[in-house]
């Protein structure tokens, strides 16, 4: 598995197939290791990864996460495992449980606790083969438990939405060896006021989630700083701002506090393209 030092995290439910042939090209071009997607509502997540595999000729392609009630464990195997064995070993397998609204209220599945049903998926997907302890399989993981359970049952995880001191916690939870790769914010931008206004619009998806909302909470915020889209250190944290020079170092502390590889997920206005391909140019040499 060989992710690179930088990728970058897009959400390519925003791009056609053009859009997205585009957005490879560059940053192939730009010399990151990895292109990380989500699973969407418009892209089923493995045939998308085929389609991003057959764009490029170097860069690896992640899911940041495939859903584990999307498909069952034998399925996501067999899809890993073609999508490898047809494109040279460029694709890694991100795992996440999802969310409680993605998973009832889309999919119609009943949510179970987090750590049994990711244990019995990974499980799974591994029983009974081979040399599946190496298979390129990271879990999206936040509280220590998943952290652990990422540790001993995958490769390593692929947090989201944190900051270097829990980047720094994960790397302690893994275990030596494991892959630790961190998903980071970013908004080129020097205007302050303009940058912390975008990273709320970016982030209130994300705010009534449990999951990142107990993570935030373990992190040190308080209630008070997570309330009305977040007060300016909250948003300072998690969306990195400024000139390339200041995000730069803000990415480096990840390294420092650990982290194998940093994907950096461009913030700038919807359908901003322009803004978007600067940043990921401006970043290419952390």
């Amino acid at each position: 598995m060989n992710l690179g030092r930088l990728g970058v995290w897009y959400p390519t439910d925003r791009l056609d197939g053009p859009g997205l042939t585009a957005l490879l090209r560059l940053v192939e071009e730009s010399g990151y290791g990895t292109l990380w997607y989500p699973e969407s509502r418009l892209y089923e997540s493995l045939s998308l990864a085929g389609y991003l595999l057959s764009q490029t000729k170097t860069l690896s392609i992640g899911s940041s996460i495939a859903n584990i009630y999307a498909r069952d464990a034998y399925t996501a195997r067999r899809g890993m495992l073609t999508l490898n064995q047809l494109y040279g070993g460029r694709f890694v397998l991100g795992l996440g449980v999802s969310h409680v609204p993605s998973v009832e209220g889309v999919r119609g599945h009943v949510y179970e606790k987090p750590i049994p049903a990711m244990r019995r998926y990974l499980d799974g997907i591994q029983k009974g083969e081979e040399g599946s302890e190496t298979w390129p399989i990271l879990v999206a993981a936040l509280g220590p438990l998943m952290l652990k359970l990422s540790g001993t049952h995958a490769r390593g995880a692929v947090p989201y939405n944190v900051t270097p001191e829990h980047t720094a916690e994960a790397a302690k939870a893994l275990g030596p060896d494991k892959v630790l790769a961190v998903e980071q914010k970013v908004c080129l931008e020097t205007d302050t006021a303009r940058a912390r206004m975008l990273g709320r619009k970016e982030l209130h998806r994300y705010m009534a989630l449990p999951n990142y909302r107990n993570n935030w909470l373990r992190l040190g915020f308080t209630e008070a700083e997570l309330e009305n889209g977040g007060n300016d250190r909250f948003i300072d944290a998690m969306v990195l701002h400024g000139d390339a020079a200041t995000i730069k170092a803000g990415l480096r502390a990840h390294f420092a506090a650990g982290a194998t590889h940093v994907c950096l997920q461009p913030v700038t206005e919807d359908g901003d393209v322009a803004h978007r391909d600067a940043t990921i140019k401006a970043l290419a040499d952390t």
